[in-house]
Formats: structure tokens, sequence, C-alpha cells
């Protein structure tokens, strides 16, 4: 069974085969966060949904050698403008945090020095590798034996200084009059093949921003920088064209370089990522090497809205990992819930959502646990499971239709009805299905996710039984009833919340 995969690069769905088809190796290269604050679940979409791939490509017999980066320079606030304009994103959480620690208002579990830019850095990425373990993510398993796979920004700068001045010999790059180091876009005549920005949409105004402040001394107002000399900056290193910084672009390209080769498999990361960031990764890598290519294929996920809008703290629909924690959730709930929609499509999370992958989750885990408890059982050996497995695969060899795969293993879990012992009849074990419903679990990956350790001694069943009852109180008028079960949460340390999608509860944060 072979992988469909729609590539951005080339506009089509693609059959998938890795540069060395004999070797059955992959080098995948994933865009992971900037540490400036804790990850929100539109960021942790798109990094899951890469998980789902890498899954995938695993479970069709390959080895996938990932690559997250985690930047800790470099990358600006204005990231709409090729160059990165405005300020780099970890000097104003070092800001934001000292603004905090003034305030008595640091995030919890934070010591870090807010005039140290890297000590910012480390507690969020330390926060990001907790999200993302909580979830389920391979990548962090991976990064335990090997921190390469996870790298740094600012543990390359040697190598990207090297990149820079190749570029520089090969006339693709230059020294401007303000000392910054432009890469030309004119070089190279592929530039906007990915996005569809083409130099002359950019150089007019069309298709992606321009930084107006540097046009003057620019040779196109699309170049952008490689390397900015800035003495004051908290984050700077001695280069050949001045103490400074590199571009936030010139990071992935040296680290999937070195880490894994010149030429790729894969690429992935959210569509906002495609102009500037990508596009800027391919021109530098492709003119760095010579190579006709830098990625074979790209992956993007689309946005993630809530409640039907854009995410805003200001909404007060602005959610991290641990928000929901706190609310009650479940990491395997949110896994599932940011998985479940088409990765090219975008997806609405809600709260009513996240209850409904729950439920199903839960479904799923009442048949493990009757499987495992029967599983010496003689049974058919072409039961529902193990016929739905290969139906499974082939839905997320459709260009990763998790939903389509989703619905294939719901149909073989309603043909069980797990109130009576089976039937001991057949030629092989229940063995056999929960096996195929573990290898599902494999690409799924929810049935090894806990309650996060954030919700305490809640007793999770119970709060859904009273909330149930409390519902069916209501519905019945029994408002006295329904008072006194609130009051009950209440006394367990939980708060709830009637809207128009239902009730949902949260732990009380004393």
């Amino acid at each position: 069974m072979q992988l469909k995969l729609h590539n951005t690069l080339t506009k089509q769905t693609e059959g998938f085969t890795p540069l060395d088809p004999n070797e059955k190796i992959v080098t995948f290269y994933s865009c992971g966060p900037t540490v400036y604050d804790f990850a929100h679940i539109g960021n942790f979409r798109a990094f899951l949904n890469a998980d789902v791939l890498r899954r995938t490509l695993e479970l069709l017999g390959y080895k996938v050698n990932q690559v997250m980066n985690i930047t800790d320079v470099g990358h600006m606030t204005d990231d709409a403008v090729a160059d990165g304009g405005g300020e780099d994103k970890m000097c104003v959480a070092a800001t934001r945090l000292a603004e905090a620690k003034k305030s008595g208002k640091l995030p919890e579990g934070s010591t870090v020095d807010p005039s140290d830019p890297m000590a910012v850095a480390e507690f969020y990425a330390k926060a990001f590798m907790e999200d993302s373990a909580a979830l389920g993510m391979r990548i962090v398993d991976d990064a335990k034996a090997n921190p390469s796979l996870m790298p740094r920004p600012s543990q390359y700068i040697k190598e990207m200084i090297s990149m820079i001045e190749t570029l520089i010999e090969k006339d693709h790059a230059y020294v401007a009059s303000d000392g910054v180091v432009y890469f030309s876009v004119q070089s190279f005549d592929d530039y906007g093949e990915l996005s569809g920005n083409t130099i002359e949409t950019l150089r007019s105004g069309e298709g992606g921003r321009v930084d107006m402040d540097t046009q003057a001394v620019k040779r196109n107002p699309a170049d952008f920088m490689l390397w900015k000399p800035d003495a004051s900056h908290l984050m700077r290193w001695p280069s050949p064209w001045g103490e400074g910084y590199p571009g936030w672009h010139i990071e992935c390209s040296v680290m999937a370089n070195t880490l894994l080769g010149n030429v790729i498999d894969l690429h992935s990361g959210g569509e906002d990522n495609i102009f500037p960031h990508h596009e800027c990764e391919i021109a530098q890598s492709r003119c760095a090497t010579g190579c006709s290519a830098f990625s074979r294929y790209w992956f993007h996920t689309r946005f993630l809205l809530v409640d039907g809008t854009k995410m805003s703290k200001s909404k007060g629909n602005f959610y991290t990992l641990r928000d929901l924690l706190d609310k009650g959730a479940t990491a395997g709930a949110v896994r599932l819930e940011l998985i479940k929609t088409h990765y090219r499509s975008n997806a609405n999370f809600t709260m009513q959502g996240l209850k409904d992958s729950q439920r199903q989750i839960d479904r799923w885990r009442r048949l493990k646990d009757w499987l495992t408890e029967h599983k010496d059982v003689a049974a058919n050996p072409d039961g529902p499971l193990v016929i739905a497995k290969e139906q499974f695969l082939a839905a997320l060899c459709d260009d990763l239709n998790v939903a389509g795969a989703i619905g294939v293993l719901n149909e073989a879990v309603n043909d069980y009805t797990i109130d009576t012992d089976p039937e001991a009849n057949g030629s092989s074990t229940l063995q056999e299905e929960l096996s195929a419903l573990l290898e599902m679990d494999q690409l799924l990956g929810v049935f090894d996710l806990e309650t996060k350790a954030s919700l305490g001694d809640l007793d999770v069943p119970k709060i859904d039984s009273l909330i149930e009852a409390r519902l069916i109180a209501r519905d019945e008028k029994k408002w006295g009833l329904a008072d006194e079960i609130r009051d009950e949460l209440l006394g367990m340390g939980v708060a709830i919340k009637d809207d128009s999608e239902g009730t949902t509860w949260s732990k009380i944060v004393q």
C-alpha cells in the first residue's frame, strides 16, 4: 500500500516514495515552535498532523528520521515580512516576563531570570517538551535519546555563518550599505514556486509584504535578511559582518542540511509558514548546495478556528493544552480533536467537539478492555477489527484521511456487544482482534495518553456522572436537585458553566 500525499510544491496529490526507496528511510524536517510563550492548540494541530504522517509512514514499514527545531533566536514579531520586521520574539518574551515578575504574576513554575532571553527560551522549551510528550508526539521520545533531533538555532551559529559565506561567494547574497547581509531573490529563478508569490508581485506589494524601511539599501524589495549586525541585541554572536544575529529563515535551512542532508524527503509546517519562511528556505538551501531540490514533498496544515473565529486572548477563546487540561480535558481527547479534521481543511475547535472526542475514546477503550479480558476466547480469524485494519490504513494512505479511518474503526466497533461473554467458537482468538485495535491506535495515538496530573485528585468519571444527573434534573425541572448537584461539584473543587453548547466544567484554581 502506497501513501498518497498532497504536495504543496506541485499543488498535486502524489504517490510518496523516499529519495532512496531501497533503504526505506524517510528524512523529515518539521518546523517547530518559537519558544517565546506556551504553544497554543493551533500550533499543536500542525505538530500533531506531522506526527500522524510520521506514524503512517512507520506503519508502512519506513524508518523516519525526523527533526523538529525549537527556535530560540531570530524570529521577529512581523513574520509576514520576509525580513522579519519588528522585534525578536524572544526579546519580547523576556520583556513580558520582566513585567510579570515586577507585578508578581510569573507563570506557574517559573523562576526564570527575564533579563536572560536564553533562560526564557529554556523555560518555554521545557514546557513545550512536556506538552508534546503529554500529546504523544514521537519526536519527543527520539529527542530524549538524541537531543540534536530537536535542535536550537543558537547551537548552529557557526554553520549559519558558513552557509551565508557560501551564498555570498556564489553571488546569491550581498552585504548592503547598512551592514545587513541579504539574500538576492533575483539570483534564484524558482523563487515563488512554492507560494505563488513572484518577484514581480512582491515588488508591487502584492502577494506578500515587504519591509518598506529597508528598501533603499536592498537590490530588490523582496530580498530578505540572512544576518543583521546589532551590538545592542540581547542575543548576539561575532561574525564576519559584525556582532549580531541570524535571520529566521537561514536557521531551518542550516539545521535541515546539517542533520538530514542536502535534499530531504519531507518538510512540514502550518500554512502560515508557506510564505515567507518556507519559500525563503528553498531559495537559500538550493542556492547554497546547488541541488535541484531542497525538500521533495511539502506538507502544510491549515488554520485552527475556535468557536468559528480566529483564536484571540481578548475574545477568551485562546487555549493552550494546559488551559484545557485544567478544565478537565484529557490529553487523548485534545489530540483526537486536533487531528480528526482533514489537515488541508480549516478545523473548528469547540468544547462540545472535545467532549465528543472523549466519548469516542471512552468507547474504544471499553472495547479494548473487554478484548483484553477475553483475548483467549476462540473467535473467527476474520473478525471486524482485523478486516477493518486494512481499510483503516487505506484511508490514511489517501492523503491522511483521518476522519475516514475513524469511520472505518467505528463501523467495526459497532459489531461488538460487550455486555455479555463472547461465544467460544472459531479457529482463532480475540487476541487477533485486540492486536488489530492496538495497531490502529498506533496511528491515532490516544490509548496511552493519561489525564494530566494537574487535575490532582479530581474524580473525573464521578464529575461526568454528576453533570449528567444535573442535566437530567434540569430537563425534568427539578431545580432544587440541580442546585444540590452544582453545590456538590463546587465542594469537589469543580466549577460548571452552561451555554448554548451544553455544560462544561473546570478545576477551581485556588
